[in-house]
């Protein structure tokens, strides 16, 4: 079949590669347009465009897909069907009749569960250790269309959005592959309609996600860590005597489980580089803990437990391993963690 891919981020790669390597024929891709970047070197290629640009491929990018000039535009590529994975914009219904069999849509979870934009994400970050892909017959709706076909996928307990997005990925594009052999093969693919009140929304991230809230449970605060890589990334601030509030990205981090702590959430319980932890009483610590390796240890208390903070990036600096970090800065028990504003008080 003559195919447009519509893609723009990483997880559609492998799904217009297996195009590539298909009896199909990719008569163009459509992407996003280039944006004007605040990052610091400038915003990432699209892989898309490069890979598309590899293989001679046309590349649109419109404004609005939905526009009438770009509909025209796709129009003119007389394409079968429409492939669509992490393009970023909704198909209008006459946008989706350019094509005779209309649109499929590669989404990264087990629909009808997290529709939207991060879905991804928003799995990890609610504890899901089950995720997977589908592949839907589009609709006007978010997400909503008849599901075509399903593949699972489990999430590890330290997996993060980095780790999980290449898999799917690549899960997806063979899933891809096989629906549209059988559509050229002239077999009808009966989709299965949605439950609507089984949907829950993946909306996109914003930067303030990544504020810690540290009355929330541990192992809540390590599954947001692991769902904002690599972005929007999760953050705290150290209140510190004799100085600003210090903004701190968290790396890895690991739930202290045999210790519970009856102390303020956010505050510093451990803040040590080796040897026997100093237990001040009236923190009223359970037990005193005894590190079990050499390298520093930053424990923080949470709603329920600690959380063992692993490594750590200050503003401006570089990624560190704690050990480093607490021999540069003097770390406190008692010390604070939380919001840059508000009652902080020890």
């Amino acid at each position: 079949m003559r195919v447009v891919v519509m893609g723009t981020g990483p997880f559609a790669v492998p799904m217009l590669r297996a195009m590539y390597e298909s009896a199909h024929e990719v008569v163009a891709l459509v992407t996003q347009p280039p944006r004007p970047s605040h990052r610091r070197g400038g915003e990432p290629p699209n892989p898309m465009r490069t890979l598309a640009s590899e293989h001679g491929t046309p590349v649109l990018d419109p404004e609005s897909i939905n526009a009438p000039d770009a509909r025209a535009a796709l129009a003119t590529l007389r394409p079968e069907l429409l492939l669509v994975a992490d393009y970023g914009q909704i198909l209008a219904p006459e946008t989706l009749a350019v094509a005779p069999r209309g649109g499929i849509n590669l989404h990264a979870s087990l629909l009808p569960k997290y529709r939207g934009a991060a879905p991804i994400n928003w799995a990890i970050y609610h504890g899901e250790q089950i995720s997977g892909v589908t592949l839907i017959h589009m609709t006007p709706g978010l997400d909503a269309g008849p599901c075509l076909a399903q593949a699972t996928a489990t999430i590890g307990p330290e997996d993060t959005s980095a780790d999980v997005e290449p898999r799917l990925a690549q899960l997806g594009a063979g899933l891809v592959r096989k629906i549209v052999d059988r559509m050229a093969a002239g077999e009808a693919i009966p989709g299965v309609a949605q439950n609507p009140t089984e949907a829950t929304r993946a909306r996109r991230l914003l930067k303030t996600d990544g504020a810690i809230e540290w009355s929330r449970k541990a192992s809540d605060i390590k599954n947001q860590v692991r769902a904002l890589e690599p972005w929007p990334k999760t953050y705290t601030y150290w209140h510190r005597a004799g100085g600003p509030p210090m903004r701190l990205i968290l790396g890895h981090v690991q739930v202290v489980t045999t210790v519970r702590f009856d102390v303020p959430s956010g505050t510093v319980v451990v803040a040590q580089s080796g040897g026997i932890i100093p237990v001040r009483p009236d923190l009223e610590v359970e037990i005193p803990i005894r590190l079990t390796r050499s390298e520093g240890e930053l424990v923080i208390a949470t709603g329920d437990r600690g959380l063992s903070i692993l490594s750590l990036q200050p503003a401006g600096k570089r990624l560190m391993l704690v050990d480093e970090f607490l021999r540069g800065h003097g770390v406190q028990i008692g010390d604070r963690f939380g919001p840059e504003l508000g009652d902080v008080s020890r």
